[in-house]
């Protein structure tokens, strides 16, 4: 059984200090890198400063599926805190062939209410909306109501 003794396994392993190469050993620190720029977070926060006309936002918001920002501009739902609104997006589509209604139902009192169609009357005077995905992966991240207001419920919410 030649060959199977520890000190010959670890031999071939990349984690032997002897075989393992610094990245920064590689790294040619004369030349600029090509895609690196320090001021680029500076510029990055006057052109979000620039969107939002000076107004704070509770969140930036973007796509769970590809990261794609969506909303510089929102605010927090007050109960519901995984959800916000917005006027203003970006990256959205809407899609008006998938609409959806939300009904306000009052609290079922009896038998005898329930028979005189009093959830079908709720159902008729609900708010309809209509589905919003992201324009780039089209995952569905929230919907739009009649007054143009976004509502986001699957968005990954960062600091603004």
């Amino acid at each position: 059984m030649e060959g199977d003794s520890k000190g010959d396994t670890n031999m071939g392993s990349p984690s032997n200090s002897q075989q393992t190469i610094s990245d920064d050993d590689e790294i040619d620190y004369s030349v600029k890198p090509e895609f690196y720029d320090p001021e680029l977070d500076d510029k990055d926060e006057l052109w979000v400063q620039k969107k939002r006309k000076g107004s704070n936002s509770d969140a930036v918001l973007s796509c769970p599926a590809c990261f794609t920002t969506l909303c510089l501009d929102c605010q927090r739902h007050e109960r519901h805190v995984t959800q916000y609104r917005a006027i203003f997006v970006v990256n959205c589509k809407v899609d008006s062939s998938n609409k959806l209604q939300h009904s306000h139902q009052k609290p079922k009192r009896n038998k005898r209410s329930r028979e005189a169609g009093e959830n079908q009357a709720d159902l008729a005077d609900g708010e309809t909306f209509k589905a919003v995905c992201c324009s780039v992966c089209s995952t569905e991240v929230g919907v739009i109501d009649e007054d143009d207001v976004y509502h986001f419920f699957n968005v990954l919410p960062s600091e603004s």
